[in-house]
Formats: C-alpha cells, sequence, structure tokens
C-alpha cells in the first residue's frame, strides 16, 4: 500500500484523514496514516492550543493543517470591524426573519440570558484571518498545509516550502487542477461531488482519472465517498497515491460529532444527504433534513454569500445544537451537520485506529484478489 507520497510525508499509509478533532487528527497518525486538522472553525488561540496538544501525542509522526481559502467571498471583516456591530448590520433583516420563523415553528427554544453562543459556525476565510492561523500552524511541526476552495496565496507556498512542508490543495474539476500545479501547489486532492462538506458536481470516479490524467506527474489523491478499504483500492486502480477522507471519521468514537447527529448517520443512508447552501453560502453536501428542506422550498430567499451565511444561521445552529438532545423536538429533527454520501456505509462507531486497519486490510484482500486473476 507505499506510494511516493509515503516516502514523501513519512508515513505507513497513504491515508489522509481531514477532521476538525484534533483527536481524530492524533490517532490516525497514531495508526500510520496523515491527520489533517481542519482550522477554518479555529481562533489563532485554540489553534495553538490543539497543534500543540497533537504534538505532544504524536511524537514527531507527520500531520497537517487545513485552511479555507474560497476565491470568492465578501471581505466581511474590515466591515465589521468599523461597524463594531459584529457583522449583523451586513445581514439582511429578511434573511433574519426567515431563520427566525423556522426556530420558532419548530419550536426551537432561544439561549438562555448569560448562555454562550460560543464558535459553532464561525468561519476564518479572510486572507487576514487565514495568515495569522498560518502562522500559528508554521510554528509547530506540521508536514503538510492544505487549501481548500482556492488557490494557496504565494506567500503561503513560499513559507511552506522554505520549511519543507508539503503544500496540497482541494478541487472538484479538471481546470481547478490545472489552476493549482501552475500556483505551485505539490499534491493535488481530486474530491467528488459524493464528499461531504464542500464539493463540485463531478464524481470520484470520473474525476480523479480526469484530474491525474491533466497533472501528471504531480500526484493525486481521491476524495469523496471513500469508507473502505475496497474504495481506497479502487481510488490507486484510478491512479491516485493515496485518499483523503473526511466523513468517515465522523463516526469514530474519538470524533466530537454531535451525539444526535452521529446517530443520524449510523442510521442514514446514502440517498440521505443534500448539496445546499444553507449553512456556509456556498454549497456544501450535508445531512437532508428539515433545516435544508426550508431552505429549498419555493418561497425560501436565497442563501448570502460566504462568509454572511454562516454569520446569519450560527446562532440558530447553537440553539438547535442545545436543545437537540431533546427527544422528539423539533430541534432534534433539524440538527444536521456536514457529511458525504459514504455516510450509508457508517453503520457502527469504531475507534479512528480500527478504520484505518480495516481500510488496510481491505485494500490488501481486492490487491490479492487481482494477483490471483492474473495468475488464472
Amino acid at each position: 500500500m507505499r506510494t511516493p507520497l509515503c516516502d514523501r510525508l513519512g508515513i505507513e499509509y497513504p491515508i489522509f484523514a481531514f477532521s476538525h478533532c484534533r483527536d481524530v487528527v492524533a490517532a490516525v497518525t497514531n495508526a500510520g496514516g496523515i491527520g489533517v486538522l481542519g482550522a477554518v472553525a479555529h481562533s489563532p488561540e485554540g489553534l495553538e492550543t490543539d497543534l500543540a496538544w497533537i504534538d505532544e501525542q504524536v511524537k514527531g509522526k507527520s500531520y497537517g493543517v487545513d485552511l479555507l481559502l474560497p476565491v470568492n467571498f465578501v471581505p466581511t471583516d474590515p466591515a465589521v470591524a468599523a461597524s463594531g456591530s459584529g457583522g449583523a448590520d451586513l445581514i439582511p433583516a429578511d434573511r433574519v426573519a426567515f431563520v427566525n420563523d423556522i426556530l420558532s415553528r419548530h419550536g426551537v427554544p432561544e439561549i438562555p440570558e448569560g448562555g454562550s453562543a460560543g464558535r459553532r459556525g464561525v468561519m476564518s476565510v479572510s486572507p487576514e484571518a487565514n495568515s495569522t492561523l498560518l502562522d500559528v500552524a508554521l510554528a509547530h511541526d506540521i508536514r503538510l498545509v492544505a487549501s481548500a476552495l482556492g488557490p494557496p496565496t504565494p506567500e503561503l507556498i513560499d513559507r511552506a516550502h522554505a520549511r519543507d512542508i508539503v503544500v496540497a490543495a482541494l478541487v472538484g474539476a479538471k481546470s481547478h487542477a490545472q489552476r493549482q500545479v501552475n500556483a505551485g501547489v505539490d499534491v493535488i486532492v481530486a474530491q467528488g461531488t459524493e464528499a461531504g462538506g464542500h464539493t463540485g458536481q463531478v464524481s470520484t470516479m470520473v474525476l480523479v482519472p480526469e484530474v491525474v490524467r491533466a497533472v501528471a506527474p504531480t500526484p493525486v489523491l481521491a476524495a469523496g465517498g471513500i469508507v473502505t478499504g475496497e474504495q481506497v483500492a479502487a481510488a490507486m486502480a484510478l491512479g491516485a497515491q493515496g485518499v483523503w477522507c473526511g466523513s468517515v471519521w465522523l463516526t469514530t468514537a474519538e470524533a466530537e460529532t454531535d451525539p444526535v447527529v452521529k446517530q443520524k448517520f449510523l442510521t442514514a443512508t446514502s440517498s440521505d444527504t443534500v448539496r445546499s447552501r444553507s449553512l456556509t453560502g456556498k454549497p456544501a453536501r450535508m445531512l437532508r433534513t428539515p433545516w435544508t428542506d426550508e431552505w429549498e422550498a419555493d418561497e425560501a430567499p436565497a442563501p448570502l454569500p460566504m462568509p454572511l451565511q454562516s454569520m446569519l444561521v450560527a446562532n440558530a445552529q447553537v440553539r438547535i445544537a442545545r436543545d437537540a438532545r431533546t427527544a422528539g423536538s423539533g430541534a432534534e429533527q433539524l440538527a444536521t451537520y456536514f457529511v458525504g454520501q459514504g455516510v450509508g456505509l457508517m453503520d457502527h462507531i469504531k475507534p479512528a485506529r480500527q478504520v484505518v486497519e480495516e481500510m488496510v486490510a481491505g485494500y490488501l484482500d481486492v490487491a490479492e484478489r487481482f494477483a490471483s486473476q492474473l495468475d488464472g
């Protein structure tokens, strides 16, 4: 199961685990893969805390950090800072009313006075915010930094390469992959529409060989719907040098996934997801619930651009999460999270190490089966 990327990054298996949970990142790295911490919802202080913890857990083994660097977004930071209103004046009143109506009709209670809204749904997408997060990341012994939704800046690439850090970028189309390679990216993650989170519209089976052909000899990782070792083998057969997985870790024992949402994942089928702009303003695959249905209704307003949509719904998502554990409540029904179509294969809670081991075993079974066919 060894590929050139394993040697380049000092890892045993070319299994890349994207997760917002530091426990998952450390567990996969310690199991022989490479964990990649999603930092979009981190404050600089929070990222420093998590990376210091990961350093202690992995003891020099390879791990990475993922930053969200969209090409198109509303530059809110200067306006928010100038307004002193937390950005509320940037959100149209009709969208606020629409969200409040959803919560009211589903009986979602207000946050108690003095309760904290936390950082749920808060996204760091401005160049300034990401530069600060990059400063934190580069102060640690990371081996990879990944860019989602857009090409990394020349500054990011130069600073990473100066520290012998591999730069990866996620793409959903061949043209995007070619643009990333031209920008100086080292590894392309070809992510099919089956994936959870922000995706394009081309399937993994079609996208991966198309990107491999377009950017050779740049190594490509396959992403989108990959849960099993058999799928890892399929990705390798398509020309990938490894796999990038996100959803499969959401039902691991280490994952911080909300228990209500985790249980929904365990019983969901591959048909129970939808690409929706309802959480971030950009198309992202998530579990279909009454929340996503509300935003698809004919009378629903259009979601706002990134990051205004996440600002709009952040408080609502906190309220939903706080009451979702009340069985039979509207909040329980509304609760959703990003997940790919591979959710239909995720029906048991397992330690992250076991997921890695089962992927390796499944891959080897396929390799042996192929070898026997050749012998015949």
